[in-house]
């Protein structure tokens, strides 16, 4: 098989934004974490889709970590931009911030950062080759090192726990 043309960090960037409304609350009055993860998840789909030029699906999430609580009538825009790629995989990381509904021109504080991997997939669901990341910036060029420890990290916990049931 051909080798595939890498492509540039900045070709699969993507913001998506939505206002936070009562809908979304959880018993507290923030907004419920299910929902940032759902928008995680979209704008990550959407990052991973256009690196591979087609579908891709969530393999998994390898962490999501809530910073501060989104309230009701905040702007929330999520962040994201493929860090890594293998043959058929990828790790996409978001960065969500929101923006006060109520404090005009006050800065938009991070709320949430999640790192999820996706696979591309063909018309039949299997996966399906995609290009290599090309770092274009010096953060781009940190995140792809992190992301391959985190890779590293990923598989050598499947080792272990399929170790440990061989016992």
């Amino acid at each position: 098989m051909p080798e595939l043309e890498p492509k540039p960090t900045s070709a699969a960037r993507i913001t998506l934004s939505r206002i936070m409304t009562v809908v979304e609350t959880n018993l507290l009055g923030t907004v419920h974490g299910g929902v940032i993860m759902k928008m995680v998840d979209d704008t990550a789909g959407a990052a991973a889709q256009r690196h591979a030029g087609g579908p891709a699906v969530t393999a998994a999430m390898d962490g999501m970590t809530f910073l501060e609580p989104v309230q009701v009538g905040d702007l929330v825009h999520a962040h994201a931009q493929v860090n890594w790629a293998g043959r058929t995989s990828m790790e996409v990381g978001v960065k969500v911030v929101a923006e006060p509904w109520n404090r005009a021109g006050e800065q938009a504080k991070r709320v949430a950062t999640a790192y999820l991997v996706f696979v591309a997939v063909d018309a039949d669901g299997q996966p399906q080759s995609i290009p290599p990341v090309r770092p274009e910036t010096a953060e781009d060029h940190r995140r792809f090192r992190e992301a391959q420890i985190r890779r590293e990290s990923r598989l050598a916990r499947r080792a272990a726990i399929t170790a440990s049931r061989e016992q």
